[in-house]
């Protein structure tokens, strides 16, 4: 199996324009994603579509494509990029032995273990996508546990299988509540295929594209870790993160 990692990373974002070139003690935070991600994976390929995030990434000896502006999430950036690094006859050979992992451009301090558990859903083989979850612990709160900007995930313990996705308070099988990480990993020619499906319902209620996945039959496997990390969606977010890293860096 081949896997390779994607990084969309846009400059523009209504909370925090610019993000991917904010800097953590000296490095962007683009930077140290790609780095993070370097660690668990041979190929890493930053998706773009701002000449400012390229240049920076070429900066530092990165690989980056650019990508159209006018994709509605990151999956679909995933796929332009896949297409732009291989070829119609490599896929055609590949695809069904290939893993693309989709690493949100805002998580500067994601764990190479993390990645390596998403990567080892696919040694079942009927995993077509896979995501990471970490269980809630008693140093959470009941309001974080209903954030509506923390989506919780039913899956099946046994089986490993998700069941549903919800931003409203659900639990797994055995009653455990847990947090979804927004990191995926599709096999490449199911990512072609999910990027082609129209919005669902649920999808629309939610704002959970998963769920689009999920309600045209598609297995998504989880993978289970307890590393918390710290995403940066707000200007207050990234000086968490300085604070956290001037600690644990």
């Amino acid at each position: 199996m081949k896997f390779i990692g994607i990084i969309p990373a846009r400059y523009g974002s209504t909370r925090f324009p610019g993000k991917p070139l904010a800097e953590i003690c000296n490095r962007t935070v683009i930077h140290r994603v790609y780095e993070q991600a370097s660690k668990a994976l041979e190929t890493v390929v930053v998706a773009t579509d701002d000449e400012r995030i390229y240049d920076a990434v070429e900066a530092f000896g990165g690989k980056v494509v650019m990508t159209r502006a006018d994709h509605k999430c990151g999956t679909d950036r995933c796929l332009e990029a896949y297409e732009a690094i291989t070829t119609p006859s490599w896929r055609e050979q590949n695809d069904k032995e290939t893993v693309i992992i989709n690493i949100q451009g805002d998580e500067p301090f994601i764990q190479p273990e993390q990645i390596e558990a998403l990567m080892a859903c696919f040694d079942q083989e009927d995993t077509e996508i896979a995501t990471l979850v970490r269980p809630f612990t008693d140093k959470d709160t009941k309001a974080d546990l209903e954030n509506v900007n923390t989506p919780k995930v039913n899956w099946d313990k046994t089986t490993g299988i998700a069941k549903m996705f919800s931003r409203k308070v659900i639990a797994a099988s055995d009653g455990t509540y847990y947090r979804h990480i927004g990191i995926y990993a599709y096999r490449a020619d199911v990512l072609a295929k999910i990027t082609q499906l129209p919005q669902s319902p649920l999808e629309i209620e939610e704002r959970l594209e998963q769920l689009r996945w999920l309600e045209n039959g598609y297995c998504i496997r989880v993978g289970v870790t307890d590393t918390k990390t710290i995403g940066i969606d707000t200007p207050e977010d990234l000086e968490k993160a300085i604070e956290w890293y001037k600690l644990n860096g």
